[in-house]
């Protein structure tokens, strides 16, 4: 299976092992057409709300002994929790791995049809091949980056920053808090992380597990908890009193800083990061109130609204300008 390629040998064997019982439970139940399909769909699936309960295993207790702060009245999380198991269920492994896998084999098809080879880390160096960890680490590293400047981008235009306004409207952060998006984002998200994939050569098993540590990395980021990873673990990754700053009320929209999604070595790099901040309260003023505390509908509607309205603000200054 070409999916399986460049994963370590104990991976591979594990992961086989795996869908190959899934796989034969469905043709147990009587499940015989697209019993190999289902068997992936399960598989990924599973590893999704695996990591999903990880972050709560791991971020619940961190938030009841380290609280940053405490509310006296509770914001409702039902639309993020709601929506954070329908990714995991369906669009993780809808997007993250089939639709991913498919691409993948188009490109390298198209590549092999004209006698090149398709691109990736390995063709450039060879003998990472044999260090297939090092290769997953490349890999993670890279989309991160690609991340970074993706979120860093979402921030500098109207537009975009309408519909990423609907994670900042957040002013009770918790780990569930890294939910909280617009379908809209999420597509860009995909897309242009899917892009970066397919150009480094990311094989079709590491993608999935790439998004999945991105997931867990930005839970433990966005926990409320004033705990951070001391001067060295801050500096490698995004702890959430580095995460806080950038969710700070002050630092909305252009304003904000320390985009990075797992790694703040970017951050680092461009002149983005700002430590020993002690934020505490977090939000976006200009978020209408349904973005903060309304059901998962009213806070895509109003995201798409801020869109709007940002995107003819934006217009409107430009001609402005234009004219002057």
């Amino acid at each position: 299976m070409s999916w399986i390629s460049h994963a370590t040998p104990i991976a591979t064997g594990a992961i086989t092992c795996v869908i190959g019982s899934l796989e034969s439970s469905l043709h147990h139940i009587g499940v015989i057409q697209h019993s190999h399909v289902l068997a992936l769909w399960l598989f990924f699936a599973g590893c999704g709300v695996l990591q999903l309960c990880l972050s709560f295993l791991i971020c619940t207790p961190i938030e009841r002994i380290w609280p940053l702060t405490s509310w006296a009245e509770r914001n409702p999380i039902v639309a993020d929790v709601t929506y954070a198991f329908f990714v995991r269920l369906v669009l993780f492994p809808l997007i993250a791995f089939f639709e991913y896998d498919w691409l993948r084999q188009q490109l390298d098809g198209f590549f092999l049809a004209h006698s090149m080879k398709p691109p990736s880390l390995l063709a450039l160096v060879p003998a990472l091949a044999s260090w297939p960890l090092l290769v997953f680490f490349i890999n993670f590293a890279t989309l991160d980056l690609s991340d970074y400047w993706r979120h860093r981008l979402s921030h500098r235009y109207g537009w975009w920053y309408g519909v990423h306004s609907v994670h900042h409207a957040e002013d009770q952060m918790t780990f569930w808090s890294d939910e909280r998006s617009h379908v809209l984002e999420d597509t860009i998200t995909y897309l242009w992380l899917i892009a970066v994939g397919l150009l480094i050569g990311v094989p079709s098993l590491q993608f999935p597990f790439v998004i999945l540590g991105f997931r867990f990395v930005g839970s433990l980021a966005h926990s409320n908890t004033s705990i951070s990873y001391g001067w060295l673990g801050d500096h490698i990754f995004i702890s959430p009193r580095f995460h806080r700053t950038h969710h700070a009320l002050k630092a909305a929209g252009r304003r904000s800083c320390n985009f990075g999604t797992a790694l703040s070595w970017w951050d680092i790099t461009f002149n983005t990061a700002k430590f020993r901040d002690n934020t505490i309260e977090t939000g976006d003023a200009g978020a209408e109130p349904a973005m903060v505390s309304g059901s998962w509908g009213a806070q895509q509607a109003a995201g798409f609204r801020r869109m709007v309205r940002l995107a003819r603000r934006a217009r409107k200054a430009h001609a402005t300008k234009a004219i002057s």
